[in-house]
């Protein structure tokens, strides 16, 4: 098995919940999942009606080549990363995903020590309560 993007789209083959993003006063954060956990159309509709990718952070099996991202050998959004964001840790966060992750086998632990901070799709004029709740209201229910 190759490695994984942990910052896929919902709908690739493969999907499944890195994390959720949560709201803090020092700007998003991934809360990430202690389990495997496949997208599926519940979870997908969870997000109401914004983006599923501004709620949650996807991991899928990394496209390579075919991904605007992929240089021919490495992700260039991995070292980007890592060359403009400024480490939200010291310690290593909790990932189902590392042993695979195409951020983490590129660039090691300063990819992780980013990562919470990265969301794959930012709205502008949403709320950080809409990015949080489901089209009910409701918080979002995923177990972090």
């Amino acid at each position: 098995m190759g490695p994984l993007c942990p910052s896929a789209p919902p709908d690739q083959d493969g999907a499944q919940v890195l994390g959720v993003v949560r709201s803090t006063e020092r700007g998003p954060r991934v809360g990430y999942l202690n389990a495997h956990q496949p997208v599926t159309d519940e979870i997908l509709a969870a997000a109401g009606p914004v983006d599923p990718r501004q709620v949650i952070r996807v991991a899928a099996p990394c496209q390579e080549n075919r991904c605007s991202h992929h240089d021919g050998q490495t992700c260039s959004l991995a070292a980007r990363i890592v060359q403009t964001l400024t480490p939200v840790g010291d310690s290593l966060p909790p990932c189902v995903i590392r042993r695979r992750c195409r951020w983490y086998l590129e660039q090691g632990a300063p990819a992780c020590h980013r990562c919470p901070q990265v969301v794959t799709q930012v709205d502008a004029h949403a709320t950080p309560a809409a990015l949080l709740n489901g089209a009910d209201g409701a918080p979002l229910a995923f177990e972090a």
